[in-house]
């Protein structure tokens, strides 16, 4: 076996330059003088916010469901949220269209799949669900429940079978 020569130390030595002045060149400022900014460089300022100073909404489609957005829009694309269920809420069995991270902060979520199992999940608890995937979502009667809600698109909510019934209607009404 061969050990690297000469050029394998340049081709490295130019690869590593490439690369820092990729860096440098993405901070570099524009024609117009603003700079460009990177992902890194995109908050450049802290965020705090009480909890008191949350301003909770209705969530569209779900009654008795709040929202109170952190960034973005849930109507257009990705964005956070924390979402507040009423102690004893109960969805039927749904989808979304984004894929939703999801942290429990108080009370406890009951989260259903499809085929009926539940898992509570008390406050740190962890939950992802995929784009599509069909579940059910419920927030145990004791108190109310708050999880933060990270998701890759717009918050909707589909209820699984409702446009088959609704073609169903159709046809009798025909």
């Amino acid at each position: 076996m061969t050990k690297p020569g000469k050029w394998f130390f340049g081709f490295v030595c130019l690869a590593i330059f490439g690369i820092a002045a990729a860096s440098f060149a993405a901070d570099a400022p524009k024609a117009d003088g603003a700079k460009a900014k990177s992902a890194m460089h995109a908050m450049a300022n802290p965020v705090v916010w009480p909890a008191a100073d949350l301003k909770w909404v209705d969530a569209p489609g779900v009654e008795g469901v709040k929202l109170a957005v952190l960034w973005g829009d849930p109507a257009k694309g990705p964005h956070a949220a924390f979402h507040k269920f009423p102690a004893g809420f109960k969805s039927q069995l749904h989808t979304h269209s984004a894929q939703l991270r999801c942290v429990i902060v108080s009370g406890t979520i009951i989260h259903g799949e499809k085929d009926g199992k539940e898992t509570r999940l008390g406050p740190g608890s962890y939950l992802m669900d995929p784009p599509t995937e069909q579940h059910t979502t419920a927030c145990d009667a004791a108190s109310e429940c708050v999880m933060f809600v990270e998701a890759n698109g717009k918050f909707d909510i589909h209820m699984v079978g409702e446009k088959k019934m609704e073609k169903k209607m159709e046809k009798k009404a025909k």
